[in-house]
């Protein structure tokens, strides 16, 4: 990576950390921040990651883990009440990088894509439909909703990402560091107990 792309990541890792902002936009709004032509060659989100993790480290050490773990105790809440729907945890709230800022994104794999917003109806969540990129690059629909976190003291946004059932198998393909790119809800619980140790 040139020095470019590392003053983009660093800049985006910025954003990312301190607005809230998904990794895209915040390459985007980077390169503008900077000065840099539109067509600039941006860093891949490895090193956008990679740049939040040291922005976290000097900047936020002493408050992001205890929010990281409030984001994952509620991402553990909406994931019980939807384990139906095979819920994963993707994204920030599942890599360790999420701050307050942070959405939670869950990823459902359903024997029926109308199932999960049949069962939010049901149980009378308010939501909003929308269209969003998925894991493979592919339109996916998304039922987004606020959900107040109490420890936080504030609402969270949580995106339900509607996949078919069998798309669970390439869901759980290890991405280009060799990690695990989202967790079940064994995997989301015992990371909640392994803070509430520590």
């Amino acid at each position: 990576m040139d020095t470019l792309q590392a003053e983009i990541a660093a800049t985006a890792a910025r954003l990312v950390v301190e607005e809230g902002l998904e990794f895209g936009p915040a390459k985007r709004r980077a390169v503008k921040q900077l000065g840099l032509p539109a067509r600039a060659a941006l860093p891949d989100n490895d090193a956008v990651e990679d740049a939040v993790r040291e922005y976290i480290a000097l900047f936020c050490a002493d408050t992001q883990p205890a929010q990281l773990a409030a984001l994952r105790r509620l991402a553990l809440t909406w994931m019980e009440r939807l384990a139906e729907f095979r819920p994963h945890l993707g994204g920030a709230v599942w890599h360790g990088t999420a701050t307050r800022l942070s959405d939670i994104w869950l990823q459902l794999f359903c024997d029926d894509p109308k199932s999960a917003e049949i069962a939010l109806i049901e149980n009378r969540v308010d939501y909003m439909p929308r269209t969003v990129t998925g894991f493979n690059g592919e339109a996916v629909e998304a039922l987004s909703l606020s959900s107040m976190c109490r420890e936080l003291g504030e609402p969270v946004g949580v995106h339900l990402l509607v996949y078919d059932h069998d798309d669970l198998r390439g869901a759980l393909k290890p991405d280009s560091k060799g990690r695990t790119p989202r967790g079940d809800l064994a995997a989301v619980r015992a990371l909640v107990e392994e803070s509430e140790h520590e």
